[in-house]
């Protein structure tokens, strides 16, 4: 198979183990989202799976090839990445930013064209941010400033596309634009795309396969509305819930138990 794979794959910090002994496909053409509590490993998986993180064994293959044996600029042509809490250089616009997703693409004999120009155009429209473009990435906020990430992993063109956390700083109404358009792009370019998400809701509705990392490993993976029940609920969050339908869309909606005004 194809795209991006784990053998037998270990991640640590120090001496502590985050993932352990992983065989992981990710679907190519698909939507993935991976959930799980806090410290699960998530963003860790994530990070190796760009080599933004070495493992301490086993391997990630890309297209069959060994992650760690392809040089820098072939895997940012192959895949994109925006991690947590990314940080802009003092002073860059807006444009400038998401001009450095084209980087990968350039060498001596092919400088900036006009193909690297409507990229760009197109990120920075997509993620509405056209009218900011000559405005310093620092002055603007933190759902502008989010976007503007986004755009400049759009402009890098890749056919697979890793997000950690892409909706943080993003109100409601941004967060479902922002997803809509991701689904539009993996639907109309079948690009791959994995996020993790916080929202079991969101990912619910737009994943086509749910990753859910618990104990070190994935403890459960498969569409949606085939593995999202109250005991996976309470397996792997440590939270009673009750699974209903979307009635927008016919997938899980999880409803958890907790404290709130009882209104009869």
């Amino acid at each position: 198979m194809q795209g991006l794979q784990t053998k037998g794959l270990t991640l640590q910090y120090g001496n502590q183990t985050i993932i352990d002994c992983l065989d992981f496909d990710i679907p190519l053409g698909k939507i993935t989202v991976l959930v799980g509590a806090n410290g699960s490993g998530k963003s860790t998986l994530l990070r190796s799976l760009a080599r933004l993180l070495n493992p301490a064994s086993g391997e990630i293959l890309l297209d069959a090839q060994k992650l760690h044996s392809m040089s820098t600029k072939q895997i940012a042509k192959q895949l994109a990445i925006l991690p947590q809490g990314p940080v802009a250089p003092e002073g860059i616009t807006v444009q400038q930013l998401v001009k450095q997703g084209r980087y990968p693409h350039q060498s001596w004999f092919q400088q900036w064209s006009k193909d690297d120009e409507m990229l760009v155009e197109q990120a920075l429209e997509a993620t509405q941010l056209l009218a900011l473009k000559d405005r310093p990435v620092d002055s603007l906020s933190g759902g502008q400033r989010q976007r503007a990430w986004i755009a400049m992993t759009l402009a890098q063109e890749t056919p697979i596309i890793l997000l950690d956390e892409p909706t943080t700083y993003l109100d409601m109404t941004h967060q479902i634009e922002l997803l809509d358009f991701l689904f539009e792009l993996n639907r109309q370019s079948q690009r791959t795309v994995v996020m993790v998400l916080h929202d079991l809701n969101l990912a619910c509705r737009y994943a086509d396969h749910l990753v859910a990392i618990h104990n070190k490993k994935v403890a459960i993976e498969g569409a949606p509305e085939e593995i999202v029940t109250p005991q996976m609920v309470e397996e792997i969050f440590q939270l009673k819930a009750i699974i209903q339908k979307d009635p927008y869309f016919g997938t899980p909606l999880c409803i958890p138990n907790g404290k709130g005004r009882h209104i009869k």
